[in-house]
């Protein structure tokens, strides 16, 4: 099978749509979020929407074979705030691992399964990286322009763990998305 740079050189490539999108169209509520595995958390976790390739992988597969269905040859994973300084929110850092690895298996298989009934027409996962609810260039405080929250290497490391944990999923590529902060993306 060609790899996806091979076909990149070759054709345009067609990634999925939005995840955030179409999980709103599930109205999944609070024990979606939470599933057996985080009864007991602390803290409301609706919305968590990374959350539910641990919880409700039905949904997210569901998705992914939607868009590719529809003709996608790269879906994204569902891993849009699935690092450790967005889990943060939810207090779920020791949860990112297991998040990226679960996201990035959920689209392999559905890749591969769509991939054998069609191997002229390889898919692709991409795994996502996206923003955090914090950045390295801007000061969070208008008084104090030079103040950070957020250091360049806690970024590092809380994107690093995630790249790696998608990888070691079977993520095929890795892609930053909606990242407002270029120094957060370096």
């Amino acid at each position: 099978m060609e790899t996806v740079e091979q076909i990149l050189k070759k054709k345009i490539a067609i990634i999925d749509g939005g995840m955030g999108t179409m999980l709103q169209s599930y109205s999944l509520n609070e024990q979606d979020y939470r599933g057996d595995l985080f009864q007991s958390h602390s803290i409301d976790l609706k919305g968590n929407h990374d959350l539910l390739s641990l919880t409700r992988p039905d949904v997210i597969d569901e998705i992914h074979r939607a868009y590719l269905k529809a003709g996608a040859d790269i879906i994204e994973t569902n891993t849009f705030n699935a690092n450790g300084i967005s889990q943060q929110d939810y207090q779920l850092t020791d949860a990112v691992r297991d998040i990226n690895i679960a996201a990035a298996k959920i689209a392999r298989i559905a890749a591969d399964g769509f991939t054998k009934k069609n191997p002229d027409k390889p898919r692709f996962v991409c795994g996502i990286l996206g923003p955090t609810n914090r950045t390295a260039s801007i000061s969070p405080k208008v008084d104090d322009p030079s103040f950070r929250n957020i250091t360049f290497d806690d970024l590092f490391t809380a994107y690093k763990e995630q790249a790696e944990a998608l990888l070691g999923g079977g993520a095929d590529l890795l892609m930053v998305e909606t990242v407002f902060d270029t120094l957060n993306c370096k």
